[in-house]
């Protein structure tokens, strides 16, 4: 039995990948992440949720990953849903930021969602 999502509350993540994700891809252990060593946090932060006349839109905090050591490198970018137990973590979305990224220590990382991560009509 697949739990909905509660977009509003449920906890999103980030997970960075340097495998391409695929669309047959649903969940956390389809993929392969990285190690998240010497890393900062990588949850997400809802900045708004709402619906009106039948559009509900979702918009993310932007998120600032900070390495404090060397990270491994990544290019893909993916959301993932951290709630649900049935199946657990689902994936939302991912984004290929189109070239390989690596991280020494100190170096940041910015992900802008933009205006909204997603519009449903």
């Amino acid at each position: 039995m697949v739990e909905s999502a509660n977009m509003a509350s449920d906890q999103f993540v980030v997970a960075l990948t340097n495998t391409a994700p695929s669309a047959t891809n649903s969940i956390l252990a389809d993929i392969t992440p990285i190690s998240y060593t010497n890393l900062s946090s990588r949850n997400l932060t809802t900045a708004s949720s709402s619906q009106t006349a039948g559009t509900y839109s979702l918009s993310l905090s932007d998120l600032v990953l900070t390495a404090s050591g060397a990270v491994a490198t990544f290019r893909y970018v993916v959301i993932y849903d951290d709630t649900p137990t049935s199946p657990a973590d689902p994936l939302v979305c991912w984004y290929d930021y189109g070239s390989a990224v690596t991280m020494a220590s100190g170096e940041t990382f910015t992900i802008d969602f933009g205006a909204n991560l997603l519009t449903l009509a």
